[in-house]
């Protein structure tokens, strides 16, 4: 067969990610600290981007100046007469018209308007006067004087000086207070730093000892049940038998009181003093020491009940985006005469860039609410009656309601909070897979079973411990069809002890009350 060269024509269809695209994505899966600083990038080195002004201010200390004034675009809510951006107008398109037209004669906001003194707006108009409580001239910030958080290795710093006065000693202190966990335990080898400061171990065991004193109590300890000791020492609570049961911990673990009670000879009246005692120590002695701050949790979306009997799903706007595309300067810009054509196509690019993510900003957050308005719909029970009521639900299903593909949906739920009258929840808490009926009817949500079964837990009585087999009985009676290694499962993943180390422990607990 000849070889020979022939050309054809075929069409087809492909889907290729552009880099707004890709950005599309990646916007619609941040969370709103993500959001906030990824739009800070892009403000920074993006001419035509500013923020908009928040609400009162008088646009004068805009990043921009003048320009960011005589913007026409804003991120979210730029189709007005849409029926899908009410949500944007109704948030912000008022505030957002007075801040940018308006005249500025006087500073504050709601002048006239009776107020609390200590009324978080007031505070911000307050700290922001120059020569508020300082100097003249001096911006003023109360967040200056607040406290700043003392670490653990300052607070044992302050003390070791105290109680070394050797000074090779407190060089042995300080190095094995770098040495502490998170906890406060030391985990050190010791061999290795007796080698390391050419002591002998009986001296590295004394600074320890006098280390074991200091505040936290508990602290350089090398094991739980050396922490405890310790603390027990410091309240001159260490007595034999206690020792007995700081020595046998595993045993108190599953709750094994009658063996405890002979191996420290006492009777069951002080081994529940003795347990008491224990109950009231820190296994985590820097625990109060924590660096890692708690981080607050800014909802997303906000639920209300309507009016009408049903439910208002609001976008939150404080974590809409603010920023605004400045066409004017853009146009001022490009019609100047010193503009060369490298400059101009800079700022082409610019402004297709910045208008290229204020529709995505608006895009994200349209979908958002599209999510989370069906989320509501599908799990008004819940919002309602409470957790026993929460329906399962799957991805697909809210994908298909709302016409949507399914990764997207998983998307909008990662790391997105719903503030509801039931408590703040993350979007993927609605999602639960789902467990048949034992009586043929609606089947019921996996979170809505571990509740039922925590409930049943927590109201047995110490006569009537109910096993596992208990539980998948009384499940059934409820419309629940669940095997019992399922129940233990999920009794497990709850923290939940099995019926014979809860019923140790409630008739014990049952003792201490009568008694």
């Amino acid at each position: 067969m000849a070889l020979s060269a022939n050309l054809h024509l075929r069409q087809s269809q492909t889907l290729v990610m552009t880099p707004q695209l890709m950005q599309s994505i990646q916007l619609l899966q941040m969370n709103h600290l993500e959001l906030v600083q990824f739009i800070a990038q892009e403000v920074e080195k993006n001419p035509l981007l500013d923020f908009a002004p928040e609400d009162g201010d008088n646009g004068s200390e805009s990043p921009r100046g003048e320009e960011a004034l005589a913007a026409q675009e804003t991120t979210a809510g730029d189709g007005a007469g849409a029926p899908e951006s009410d949500w944007y107008e109704n948030a912000k398109g008022s505030a957002l018209e007075e801040s940018l037209d308006s005249n500025f004669d006087s500073a504050f906001v709601d002048e006239g308007v009776s107020a609390r003194a200590d009324a978080p707006e007031l505070l911000g108009q307050w700290k922001s006067m120059p020569g508020a409580g300082t100097d003249p001239g001096e911006g003023y910030d109360l967040d200056d004087f607040v406290a700043g958080q003392v670490t653990l290795r300052d607070h044992l710093s302050q003390q070791i000086p105290f109680a070394f006065p050797d000074a090779a000693d407190r060089m042995i202190a300080f190095a094995l207070t770098d040495q502490l966990d998170e906890a406060g335990y030391l985990r050190a080898d010791l061999q290795e730093v007796a080698e390391r400061f050419g002591g002998a171990p009986k001296r590295l065991e004394h600074v320890i000892g006098i280390l074991q004193t200091l505040d936290p109590p508990g602290i350089f300890a090398r094991s739980l049940s050396e922490c405890l000791a310790i603390q027990l020492k410091q309240r001159d609570r260490f007595d034999p038998a206690m020792a007995t049961l700081i020595d046998n911990l595993e045993l108190l673990a599953k709750r094994d009181f009658a063996s405890l009670k002979k191996l420290c000879g006492v009777d069951e009246e002080d081994l529940i003093d003795m347990l008491s005692e224990i109950r009231g120590l820190n296994p985590k002695p820097a625990s109060g020491f924590e660096t890692n701050l708690s981080e607050a949790v800014v909802p997303d979306i906000v639920v209300r009940p309507a009016s009408d009997g049903g439910w208002a799903v609001e976008l939150n706007p404080d974590v809409l985006p603010r920023v605004l595309v400045n066409q004017s300067y853009y146009t001022r810009v490009t019609k100047g005469r010193d503009t060369n054509n490298a400059d101009q196509a800079f700022l082409a690019e610019c402004l297709q860039n910045a208008s290229w993510l204020t529709r995505s900003l608006d895009q994200r957050a349209r979908t958002i609410l599209k999510v989370a308005s069906e989320i509501v719909r599908q799990q008004d029970a819940f919002l309602r009656h409470g957790v026993d009521h929460l329906r399962p639900l799957n991805l697909r299903t809210v994908a298909d309601a709302i016409k949507m593909h399914e990764s997207t949906v998983s998307r909008v739920t990662s790391n997105k909070y719903m503030l509801t009258p039931r408590g703040l929840f993350e979007l993927k808490y609605f999602f639960t897979v789902s467990i048949a009926s034992a009586e043929g009817g609606d089947s019921h949500s996996a979170e809505a079973v571990r509740n039922r079964i925590r409930t049943l837990i927590t109201q047995e009585s110490p006569e009537a411990i109910l096993s596992d087999d208990d539980i998948v009985s009384a499940l059934k009676d409820g419309g629940i069809d669940l095997a019992r290694r399922t129940v233990a499962k999920y009794r497990e993943a709850m923290n939940i002890p099995s019926s014979v180390q809860r019923r140790r422990e409630k008739r014990a607990m049952a003792k201490v009350s009568t008694g």
